[in-house]
């Protein structure tokens, strides 16, 4: 079994062996690696490893639920993987690499500035607070033009299905499957079988398509905004989770998406106590739902072929079926 050396799954195997932690998270410990090919694999050695500890996360959904929290095992994994690298001797020291794990709140941009010159200024002499806070405010203005790029592109591809009258299928996962390594590319799989493919974390959040779709529940007064979730996931605290029951609600709901697939890493445990709330949503609009609940480091490539075309077969039989049922209960006309 062979990986690109650019996956996380390669960095692991190459320079992570004998740094690994106690963790069952597979994402976490694939950081060993990372840590590993900055400290070895570089011809030219970094002064700084800048891995924050991330309290919290931007979120589109932010305002309508009740917090958007990191998962806490992601938020304490920078100091977990670096316990590995203490363990006989300081690989950083010794090195002479600076090693930088700061507390950040995401979710709260004006606490940002502070919360990273508090860390930077020893080992970056002469930093100011204007000039963190122009960086800080750089890199969220760069986050947010990605961000919109990647909705208006999934926009189109709503479209093209709507014109073709034509199936997508919607993933739902944490952004770190992605990750070639992580996710083993499931998605690139099924893209490959003629589905377009949409991530929930990049569903268009245009106001006429969400109006379009969760107009009945607007009307019926089971939601105040289209963004809300308290209707199918009360505790809401969770940014990742909070995305993921998001994204299942449109899925039920949007009448091109006639299939969502499921990607969780073995043992998360953030992710468990939303397998039968998400696939409920789903499955309750008839649309088609799969899931890989347990994806770690190894990818046994029969059984995911297998259960591959497997997918693709019943979206070929069902989705004309799953649009026009999907279709029929909405409003007319679409705006796409």
């Amino acid at each position: 079994m062979t990986f690109s050396k650019d996956t996380s799954e390669a960095q692991s195997r190459e320079f992570g062996r004998g740094r690994g932690t106690v963790d069952c998270c597979y994402p976490v410990k694939c950081g060993a690696g990372h840590y590993g090919e900055l400290l070895y694999g570089q011809k030219r050695k970094p002064d700084i490893v800048f891995s924050p500890m991330i309290h919290s996360l931007p979120s589109f959904l932010e305002g309508h639920v009740a917090n958007s929290l990191s998962c806490p095992r992601v938020m304490a994994g920078p100091e977990n993987i670096k316990a590995g690298f203490l363990r006989e001797a300081d690989a950083f020291a010794e090195r002479g690499v600076h090693y930088v794990s700061p507390l950040v709140r995401m979710a709260e941009p004006d606490l940002v500035p502070r919360q990273l010159l508090d860390a930077l200024c020893d080992v970056l002499p002469g930093l100011t607070l204007a000039e963190t806070r122009r960086a800080v405010t750089a890199g969220y203005r760069t986050l947010e033009a990605f961000n919109n790029e990647m909705r208006a592109a999934s926009r189109a591809v709503i479209e093209d299905c709507a014109r073709r009258n034509a199936p997508c299928v919607l993933v739902l996962a944490r952004p770190y499957h992605m990750d070639s390594g992580i996710g083993h590319e499931i998605e690139a799989d099924l893209q490959a079988c003629g589905y377009p493919i949409l991530w929930s974390q990049y569903l268009p959040l245009d106001d006429d398509l969400l109006q379009w779709i969760f107009g009945p529940d607007l009307t019926a007064g089971h939601v105040r905004s289209p963004l809300e979730i308290n209707d199918v996931w009360p505790s809401s605290y969770s940014a990742n989770t909070n995305e993921i029951l998001w994204g299942a609600k449109v899925a039920a709901r949007l009448p091109w998406i006639t299939c969502a697939i499921r990607l969780t890493s073995y043992e998360c445990g953030m992710d468990q106590p939303t397998f039968t709330p998400v696939q409920q949503i789903v499955e309750r609009s008839g649309t088609l739902f799969f899931s890989f609940q347990e994806l770690d480091s190894t990818k046994p490539g029969g059984s995911v072929k297998i259960r591959v075309e497997t997918i693709a077969h019943y979206l070929e039989l069902a989705s004309p079926g799953i649009i026009e049922r999907k279709r029929a209960v909405l409003p007319h006309p679409a705006p796409v």
